[in-house]
C-alpha cells in the first residue's frame, strides 16, 4: 500500500476505495504507517469530505479492527448513550446508573477529553483507584453484577479508533462528521449493545457549532447504526453555555456525585444537567422496554433520582471498578480548596457564559490535553457561582478556579468569558431542541412529547 497516494488522491478530492482504507487503518492500528502520515490523511479528509461510501467504510474497518463483543448472556435489552461533546457535559456520570436502576443494562465505552471538552474516562479517574482499563472479563463481570459499566477502549475494542482518537484530538481534525461517526460507532457497535441513544450537541460550545451541521451528523449516526442493524435515536441539544455550573474533570465529577445525592451542588442548582439527563434516560428506558414510551422513562428516572436507587448503583459501580467509594459521601474531596477567584467587574444580570472561552481555559489549566501525550490534573477546573440569568454585584464571585498548581490559573482569560449587562435576559430555551428516530425529525423541543 502506498499512503502517500492515497494522502494526494484525497487532498485533490478524489474517492478513497473501501479496501483501501480498510488497509490504512490495518496498517495504522499495526504499527506500519506513522502518525505523520496518518495525521495528514486525516487533514485531507477533514478538508475534502468523505462520502457516504467512504464513512461507511471506514466505520467497518474501525469497529473490526478489533473484536466485536456478544453480550447476548446477559439478560435485557442492552442500551447505551453517547454525547458528541461539550464543555461541563457530566451527563454519562449519572445517565449510566441511573438507567442501570431502572432495569436497563448499560455497558458503556468511553473515550477521553477531545478538544475543548472534557472526556468521561478522565472524569471517573478523578475518583482515586478508579480503573477504567477493565479486562473483557471483568467488564461483563462487573455489568452483570452491577448493571453497568464503563471503561475505556481495551486492545481487543475498536484499537483503530484509540489510537485516530488521540491523534485526531491534537492535528485540528476533530470537527468531521464522517470522522466523529466512524469513531463513536466502532466503539459503541463493537461493545455487544442492543440499542443507542445519542446527545447530538449543537452551539458555541460543541464540535458541531451550526444546527444543519448537527443535524447532518444526528442523521448520518443514526442512519450508520440502523444499517448495521442497531436501533438509534439522537437527541439534538443546545450547547452555548456551560452544562451545570462545574467544568473540569474533578468539579464536573463531584457535581454528578452531588446530582445523584439529591443535593444542591456548589454555586446552586443544576437543572439543565438533570434536563438532558432525563430526557436521555427516557429514551434508554423505552428502547430498553423498560418503559411504554420516552414521556413515561423520564417518569421512572426522576423517581430513580429522588429515591437514591441511581446513587446506590453508581456507589455500586465505582467500588466494582475498584475507585474509593468514600468520595461519594464528600464529593468536594475531589477538587480540594479554590486556588483562585473570579471576582465581577460590575453590577447588573449574567447575560451570557461562553462555553468554547471556558473550555480552552480549562485545557489551559490542565483539565485537558495540548498533546497527545500529556497526563490531566484531576482537580483542575471552575465551579460557576453565576450563570445566564443571575443576578450579579460588583467585586462578587462569578467562578472558583480549582488546580494542583495554582500558577496555571489564569483569571482573566475566565472573566472573559462572561458577559455581565444591564439588560434583563430572556428565559433560557429550552435544551433539547429536537428529536431524530425513523429517519425523519419529530420538530418539537423537549422530546417526543413536547416537554422540556
Amino acid at each position: 500500500m502506498n499512503v502517500v497516494r492515497l494522502i494526494t488522491q484525497k487532498r485533490d478530492g478524489g474517492e478513497v476505495a473501501p479496501d483501501d482504507l480498510t488497509a490504512l487503518v490495518d496498517a495504522y492500528t499495526a504499527g506500519d504507517v506513522p502518525d505523520y502520515q496518518m495525521a495528514a490523511f486525516l487533514m485531507a479528509a477533514f478538508v475534502r469530505g468523505l462520502g457516504d461510501a467512504e464513512a461507511a467504510a471506514l466505520t467497518r474497518a474501525m469497529l473490526h479492527s478489533g473484536r466485536v463483543l456478544d453480550l447476548s448472556d446477559v439478560p435485557g435489552a442492552k442500551v447505551d448513550k453517547h454525547s458528541t461533546g461539550g464543555v461541563g457535559d457530566k451527563v454519562s456520570l449519572v445517565l449510566a446508573p441511573l438507567v442501570a436502576a431502572c432495569g436497563v443494562p448499560v455497558p458503556m465505552i468511553s473515550g477521553r477529553g477531545l478538544g475543548h471538552t472534557g472526556g468521561t474516562l478522565d472524569k471517573l479517574e478523578a475518583i482515586p483507584g478508579f480503573r477504567t482499563d477493565l479486562s473483557i472479563d471483568e467488564y461483563r463481570d462487573v455489568l452483570g453484577r452491577v448493571g453497568t459499566v464503563m471503561i475505556g477502549q481495551t486492545a481487543e475494542i475498536a484499537p483503530a479508533d484509540k489510537k485516530i482518537y488521540a491523534l485526531r484530538d491534537v492535528t485540528g481534525t476533530v470537527e468531521s462528521i464522517p470522522l466523529i461517526a466512524a469513531s463513536i460507532l466502532s466503539k459503541k457497535l463493537a461493545e455487544g449493545i442492543d440499542a443507542l441513544v445519542l446527545d447530538v450537541k449543537c452551539g458555541r460550545g460543541a464540535f458541531m457549532k451550526d444546527e444543519a451541521q448537527a443535524r447532518r451528523l444526528a442523521e448520518t449516526l443514526v442512519g450508520v447504526a440502523e444499517r448495521e442493524g442497531t436501533p438509534a435515536v439522537a437527541l439534538l441539544t443546545r450547547m452555548d453555555v456551560p452544562l451545570g455550573r462545574a467544568v473540569g474533570n474533578g468539579p464536573e465529577t463531584a457535581e454528578a456525585v452531588s446530582i445523584l445525592r439529591d443535593e444542591t451542588p456548589t454555586g446552586g442548582a443544576c437543572d439543565d444537567t438533570v434536563e438532558v439527563t432525563v430526557a436521555l434516560a427516557g429514551e434508554m428506558l423505552a428502547l430498553g422496554g423498560a418503559a411504554p414510551d420516552a414521556h413515561a422513562g423520564r417518569e421512572q428516572a426522576r423517581a430513580a433520582l429522588a429515591d437514591g436507587s441511581a446513587l446506590a448503583t453508581f456507589r455500586a459501580l465505582v467500588e466494582a471498578q475498584d475507585g474509593d467509594a468514600s468520595v461519594l459521601d464528600h464529593p468536594a474531596r475531589l477538587m480540594g480548596e479554590p486556588v483562585a477567584t473570579v471576582e465581577a467587574d460590575r453590577a447588573g444580570t449574567v447575560a451570557d457564559v461562553d462555553a468554547l472561552a471556558l473550555g480552552y481555559a480549562a485545557v489551559a489549566l490542565g483539565a485537558g490535553r495540548a498533546r497527545k501525550e500529556d497526563a490531566v490534573d484531576p482537580k483542575a477546573g471552575f465551579v460557576l457561582n453565576k450563570r445566564p440569568g443571575e443576578p450579579v454585584e460588583a467585586g462578587e464571585p462569578l467562578a472558583f478556579v480549582y488546580a494542583s498548581d495554582p500558577d496555571r490559573a489564569d483569571t482573566d482569560a475566565v472573566r472573559a468569558a462572561f458577559t455581565v449587562s444591564d439588560a434583563t435576559p430572556p428565559r433560557p430555551a429550552a435544551l433539547v431542541l429536537d428529536r431524530y428516530a425513523g429517519g425523519a425529525w419529530d420538530g418539537r423541543a423537549g422530546g417526543a412529547d413536547g416537554s422540556a
